[in-house]
């Protein structure tokens, strides 16, 4: 009996093996034909059968994106996007995670009247999709004459409520006596925030970070909307350049993919470790 269980758990233990497998080449398949893609000449990115591995590597796609060379006809200014697309990525991860922080705590060790109202009231807005108030952010933005800046795409991911609640947990995670031991040796909150709170929820600011840097490198809508100047582009409107209403550039297109998702790669290995424990921190209590 004992031996057929062990067998039966083996064979099952394959079966998830292999199927995880397959799932990870079918995953893996469209970045390698992107990389292999973004090293031809145009003719032949959709020749069939595909070549995996190009027989020549035609540089000459990253320079004429990057406006390197004599290879460059045309100025796409993806430098300048890739930089703003940076900036705005840093900007709202640290403004975030500062003003998630700070609330997180407030929310899970100070007992202020109304905390519980206004965290309620915080909440109810996870359940208003940002379409709905994009109408009134662009009036709003339009009438302070910021369309031609990139507050707009600051100044709303500064209080990130999803970020808070998920704050909120990991602190209440926190022990109170640890900060009850150093408000009697004399400590004050912030004091006990930064130097108490804060190392012992250091998953949940890796997590945070990872998925807030990601949702800012990846936005499309609000920088479409409400970015007016070319100078003030981001990475998701810059690659609409080499999409034509009758010609696509297939291969400037993936070379512009592939250094796209150099940050994503460098941001995620980074964050991995602290994704899944920081998410569930404080899942079970509060």
């Amino acid at each position: 009996m004992g031996q057929h269980y062990r067998q039966y758990r083996f064979m099952v233990r394959m079966f998830f093996s292999l199927l995880i497998i397959g799932l990870s080449v079918i995953m893996i398949i469209p970045f390698v034909w992107m990389l292999s893609a973004s090293l031809k000449l145009q003719r032949d990115v959709m020749t069939i059968p595909i070549e995996w591995i190009p027989k020549y590597l035609y540089l000459d796609n990253y320079k004429r994106i990057l406006n390197l060379g004599e290879v460059t006809t045309r100025n796409y200014h993806f430098s300048l996007a890739y930089y703003n697309s940076l900036k705005l990525g840093i900007i709202n991860t640290c403004c975030a995670l500062l003003s998630s922080a700070l609330a997180g705590y407030a929310f899970a060790k100070l007992n202020f009247r109304g905390s519980r109202i206004l965290f309620i009231i915080y909440l109810t807005q996870l359940m208003v999709p940002d379409q709905l108030t994009l109408i009134p952010r662009f009036v709003l933005f339009t009438a302070f004459n910021l369309t031609r800046t990139h507050w707009p795409l600051i100044l709303p991911k500064i209080m990130a409520v999803s970020a808070i609640f998920l704050l909120r947990q990991a602190f209440i995670s926190v022990p109170n006596e640890m900060r009850e031991s150093a408000m009697i040796d004399g400590a004050g909150e912030y004091t006990i925030w930064s130097r108490i709170a804060m190392p012992m929820v250091k998953p949940t600011l890796g997590a945070l970070a990872t998925v807030q840097f990601l949702g800012s490198w990846n936005s499309y809508l609000d920088p479409l909307i409400f970015l007016s100047n070319w100078r003030l582009h981001t990475l998701p409107i810059a690659l609409n350049q080499f999409v034509g209403e009758t010609y696509t550039q297939y291969n400037l297109v993936m070379a512009a993919c592939c250094l796209t998702v150099i940050p994503v790669f460098i941001v995620f290995l980074g964050g991995q470790r602290f994704f899944i424990k920081g998410l569930t921190i404080g899942s079970v209590k509060g």
